[in-house]
């Protein structure tokens, strides 16, 4: 078991090992979040099981996901994530209904009950917020239209997810208490005008007085993301929004862009072990049975995704080589599908396959979505200096 393992001989493997491969992936020109994928395969439990146990890793990654939603809010004032959002609500919604109706129809195709055939089409309605916001350079396109498109959609479908969310925990009978289910509609206002409050004659005012001691602002930051994104999960909405939400508070900030710079490292720390754990939990075993069905599910996504988004994207007046943009950086499944698939079998709406053709799919979009986009459009992570981007 993991926690029978010194933590610093798991961070050698994952950290020591993603640095071996990644050199192999840049020699080789490939992507590197496919070599932490494919890391976390071979040294995780259904590999070579020098990583016996991937729940430890998995819990710690998610602060990676915490520290990069916090970063993206740091780049959208209040103001424009209100008018993103309204300009991309129509465009988010007929593309969730048609990206879940296709999931109900392979679903039903490969004889899944009518329970899984729901699950699945929830599965295949959102896109990857982590690869999504990974391969997207923020210094550059967070401040041009194609970044805030993807971004705001995204956002909505964050938002959509935690819906889905919850009502599989209704369904499962977990039950929520009526305190809980106000906390949940409430939450949203609620961290909005806190943020604002607590940023206007709190925050800030430390900030100026100490704004020399790099430390403090550092030490600040932190508390100010992880204490949001604990409010938010004490409300019943998740640390991602609340995460978001402390950015977007403090985007009006001119310590913002400081801010922003000083935890990339610390992001980016997190998200090597969320890659690497997502690949140390897949059963390969599992792989044989659920084959056909994901790569069906998995074909669709990147088929149809991009060209439904740059459809819907264009007949609402985008520019077509943005809309084809959006449209290709979205096409993969996403992290809150995982999430979907795991809590769904938990609670025992849908059987073992169901969830691991999920999963399956998922992982194979993330491999070839993430891969085809570090080759084609400006990335951190490109391997080619004409399209390395941060």
């Amino acid at each position: 078991m993991m926690h029978d393992q010194p933590f610093l001989f798991i961070v050698f493997l994952i950290f020591t090992g993603a640095a071996l491969v990644a050199t192999l992936f840049l020699y080789l020109r490939q992507a590197l979040l496919v070599a932490y994928i494919l890391l976390g395969m071979a040294l995780g439990p259904f590999g070579l099981a020098l990583v016996t146990d991937p729940v430890l890793i998995s819990r710690l990654s998610d602060i990676g996901i915490v520290f990069l939603l916090f970063l993206l809010g740091l780049n959208l004032p209040i103001p424009k994530l209100l008018q993103l959002v309204r300009e991309t609500t129509l465009v988010t919604g007929l593309s969730a209904l048609v990206f879940g109706l296709i999931g109900v129809i392979v679903a039903r195709g490969f004889g899944f009950t009518l329970t899984e055939q729901l699950v699945t089409g929830a599965a295949m309605m959102f896109s990857s917020t982590i690869i999504g916001l990974k391969l997207l350079p923020t210094t550059i396109l967070h401040h041009q239209h194609t970044g805030q498109i993807i971004i705001s959609i995204l956002l909505l479908q964050d938002l959509l997810a935690i819906g889905v969310l919850l009502l599989i925990q209704l369904l499962g009978g977990a039950g929520l208490s009526g305190w809980h289910m106000l906390g949940v509609v409430l939450g949203l206002p609620l961290l909005f005008g806190l943020g604002y409050v607590a940023e206007r004659y709190v925050l800030v005012r430390l900030i100026r007085r100490y704004d020399t001691i790099q430390e403090y602002i550092f030490l600040m930051a932190i508390g100010w993301c992880v204490g949001f994104a604990q409010l938010a999960a004490s409300l019943g909405l998740s640390y991602e929004i609340g995460a978001f939400l402390a950015g977007v508070a403090l985007a009006t900030s001119p310590i913002a862009l400081y801010i922003a710079e000083s935890l990339k490292p610390l992001r980016d720390f997190f998200l090597v072990m969320f890659f690497f754990s997502l690949g140390a939990g897949f059963d390969l075993g599992s792989l044989p049975q659920v084959l056909a069905p994901a790569l069906v599910l998995a074909g669709a996504s990147l088929l149809v995704k991009p060209w439904l988004f740059h459809l819907l994207l264009v007949r609402s007046g985008e520019d077509p080589g943005c809309a084809t943009e959006v449209g290709v950086r979205l096409a993969q499944i996403s992290e809150f599908s995982l999430l979907i698939s795991v809590l769904a079998l938990n609670r025992g709406l849908i059987g073992h396959d169901a969830s691991y053709v999920i999963q399956t799919a998922t992982i194979l979009t993330f491999l070839v979505s993430s891969y085809y986009t570090v080759l084609r459009y400006p990335t951190p992570i490109a391997v080619s200096d004409r399209l390395r981007r941060d």
